[in-house]
């Protein structure tokens, strides 16, 4: 008995919050690809005419605003200072977007990212962009936001580890006032011996001077390559000890435990690293350390992708990596943090669900044979390794 789930192409990645931002000067966010399709000139005549009744205090499902047509330099509101780290955020993460959309449409080879932007009634906005039908990529996307509104309490514990904390000082279901900026991104390969990847990386400010950073970066194969898992953890521990040789133990861990589908007892892929909640520096060290996140999507994560783009496989093999998209369909509508900050903060919905593969498939008790590639790469789920 099996059941094949076919979900349409949405407009962008999944995510916590996603980001916006084009800089006006330097080569890094001008390069080519879907780069040069983005203008950076001004909103001015674009936007459709303001409504005329008083705008809600939060962003709602339903209240974004199309562009139609140049995409504005950035979606945060002019009365934040270009220094400010909401402004270098998203200049950080526009520019990330840019050159991983640019690096993934050079591995495709034939189809090419669409974009679709958008603003909200009451500050803020998102560029989406997303690569569908191609000759590698099932789907790719890469959703960029910045939020501003009222979190409801449970929204906000939602949102980090400690969430509990961040909404001291409030009366029982008093809204907490908020700014989210956020890249994220999901790359599902046609080939089941390409893994898909996800990345998210985010940064909260609350009105009360609360702020912290999140993020990171993950890969879900559906067969093991330990040379593939070693360089990618490799690449990503490189990067942590850069910063702090406590951050790869720490932050391979905690991914392992986040992505973790505890009704299934194992895991959704074999981890990368995962942080929230992060403050207990200063701020201009974990944007540094996000920036370097940022920067090793593509050295991470593109070289294995081109390794295995035009392996041979079977039916069969085709078959379980739709049992493993399933299982992250599960993981993502179930258990994924951003996925409920989304849904409880008025997000997007075509951006929230983005992180969905088109198809997945589900079969009624389903169990590798013994000694399988399979029955190799569920043992990694079910029992996280180290690999490097």
């Amino acid at each position: 008995v099996a059941a094949v789930v076919v979900m349409g192409p949405s407009a962008c990645a999944a995510a916590v919050v996603a980001v916006v931002v084009v800089a006006t000067q330097g080569d890094a966010l001008a390069p080519s690809g879907p780069a040069a399709r983005l203008s950076t000139t001004s909103l001015h005549a674009t936007v459709a005419p303001p409504k005329t009744t008083a705008a809600p205090a939060g962003p709602r499902w339903d209240d974004h605003t199309p562009l139609t047509g140049d995409v504005p330099e950035s979606l945060v509101r002019g009365v934040e200072g270009d220094e400010s780290m909401r402004r270098r955020m998203e200049a950080m993460l526009r520019a990330g977007q840019l050159k991983i959309t640019s690096a993934i449409e050079e591995l495709d080879g034939s189809a090419k990212f669409s974009q679709d932007a958008w603003t909200r009634e009451n500050g803020g906005g998102g560029i989406s962009m997303v690569l569908k039908e191609g000759g590698v990529f099932e789907k790719a996307g890469c959703s960029l936001s910045v939020v501003y509104g009222e979190m409801p309490q449970e929204a906000l514990a939602a949102a980090t580890e400690r969430g509990v904390d961040r909404a001291k000082g409030l009366k029982p279901g008093e809204k907490v006032p908020f700014f989210a900026c956020g890249l994220s991104s999901v790359m599902h390969p046609r080939n089941p011996m390409a893994p898909t990847m996800h990345f998210n990386y985010r940064y909260f400010e609350t009105d009360g001077g609360v702020w912290w950073f999140g993020g990171g970066t993950d890969i879900t194969p559906s067969y093991l390559f330990e040379d593939d898992m070693r360089h990618f953890h490799g690449t990503y521990k490189e990067v942590c000890d850069a910063h702090d040789p406590e951050y790869y133990p720490k932050f391979k861990k905690w991914a392992d435990e986040y992505f973790t589908i505890k009704h299934r007892g194992e895991t959704r892929g074999l981890g990368g690293i995962f942080f929230d909640d992060q403050n207990d520096k200063d701020r201009d060290a974990h944007f540094a350390f996000s920036k370097d996140c940022v920067d090793a999507v593509v050295p991470a994560y593109v070289p294995i992708v081109a390794k295995h783009k035009d392996d041979a496989f079977t039916p069969d093999q085709k078959a379980w990596q739709q049992l493993r998209r399933g299982r992250y369909v599960e993981f993502n509508l179930v258990y994924d943090r951003g996925t409920v900050f989304g849904l409880k903060t008025g997000g997007r919905i075509e951006s929230i669900l983005m992180s969905l593969p088109e198809t997945a498939r589900w079969e009624y008790c389903h169990e590798p044979a013994p000694g399988s590639p399979e029955a190799d790469i569920l043992d990694a789920f079910k029992t996280p390794r180290e690999w490097v």
